[in-house]
């Protein structure tokens, strides 16, 4: 049996991480939250080093849009992906970041998202009913070797007074602060901390929802957006507290919101990066920036299947057991 050594670990060939997709496929529904109207997605298996691929389903020859960086076309409220075709000009599919979240939660390297409009259902605001689905569908395992991006040296990039970095780290960390003037907002934690080899995903990330505030969604509806937006999909705060019946679902579910968001933004890199990111205020503007440099400095960070169990761990935990 063949061996490899990295980090000064010996590695059996055999054992090393697999692609994974579905099992089945699995069919939902739900609102687009800018347009209001009725979207329809199935989940699909794909064949190794497919990736993630939206398929926009309701043209008479349908677009594939793979879930990459290079294919980000707008950041605005949240992560929009799109091509340009001769035939049908510019094809979009919007809000692409709650799903990317679950799948990468999952470790799913390999899956069609056939989708009949332009902006992926907003469930309930988190990952969580993608998860569910995704759970529904089965995982599997495929013959192919799980490819990371792993950190080698730091990378940092700027917005202002906002920050985003990675840097090398044996596993994947994710740490995030936000700030918001809101009395309510700063009466829960402001920071936390997300790391694969010891935070359930679906248990304490996946379920917090989107948030925003009033005044805001009375400005988008004016302009024609979050014209599906209701307190069934978001948390939503006036200007003293939060209009939720049933409040928050975790004490940081703020924070924790973004920290998803980091997750499903940073699995466009293609795959799951291996390494410690940082930020201060994140959005999805932000993390496009640091994946435009990271894909700049292409010596900072290699593609590569040679991980060892420390490293993958949260790529080698049964879905279940999440």
């Amino acid at each position: 049996m063949e061996k490899l050594s990295t980090n000064n670990q010996t590695i059996r060939k055999s054992s090393l991480p697999k692609q994974r997709t579905l099992r089945h496929s699995i069919c939902a529904g739900g609102v687009g939250i800018h347009t209001g109207k009725k979207v329809y997605l199935t989940l699909r298996p794909a064949a190794p080093n497919t990736g993630i691929v939206f398929r926009r389903v309701d043209f008479d020859d349908p677009v594939d849009i793979p879930a990459r960086s290079e294919n980000v076309v707008d950041t605005r409220l949240s992560t929009t992906i799109g091509l340009t075709t001769p035939e049908q000009g510019d094809v979009r599919v919007s809000t692409v970041e709650h799903l990317m979240s679950a799948t990468a939660g999952l470790g799913v390297d390999n899956m069609y998202v056939d989708i009949n409009a332009p902006e992926v259902p907003i469930m309930d605001g988190s990952s969580g009913p993608f998860v569910f689905l995704i759970q529904s569908a089965g995982i599997v395992d495929q013959k192919a070797n799980k490819q990371f991006v792993r950190i080698t040296k730091p990378i940092t990039v700027k917005d202002g007074d906002k920050w985003a970095s990675v840097k090398p780290h044996r596993g994947v960390r994710i740490k995030a602060e936000i700030e918001f003037d809101h009395p309510v907002v700063n009466q829960h934690p402001l920071d936390a901390v997300f790391d694969f080899s010891c935070t359930a995903y679906i248990k304490e990330v996946s379920r917090s929802r989107t948030f925003g505030f009033m005044k805001d969604y009375e400005y988008l509806r004016a302009q024609n957006l979050a014209l599906g937006g209701n307190l069934d999909n978001a948390i939503v705060l006036d200007e003293y507290r939060i209009l939720n019946k049933e409040g928050l679902r975790y004490k940081d579910e703020f924070v924790k919101h973004k920290i998803l968001d980091v997750i499903g933004d940073m699995y466009l890199l293609g795959h799951l990066f291996i390494g410690e990111y940082e930020a201060y205020k994140p959005g999805h503007y932000l993390n496009k920036l640091l994946r435009d440099e990271m894909l700049k400095q292409v010596e900072a960070w290699e593609k590569t299947d040679l991980v060892d169990t420390e490293e993958a761990s949260f790529s080698l935990v049964p879905a279940w057991a999440q």
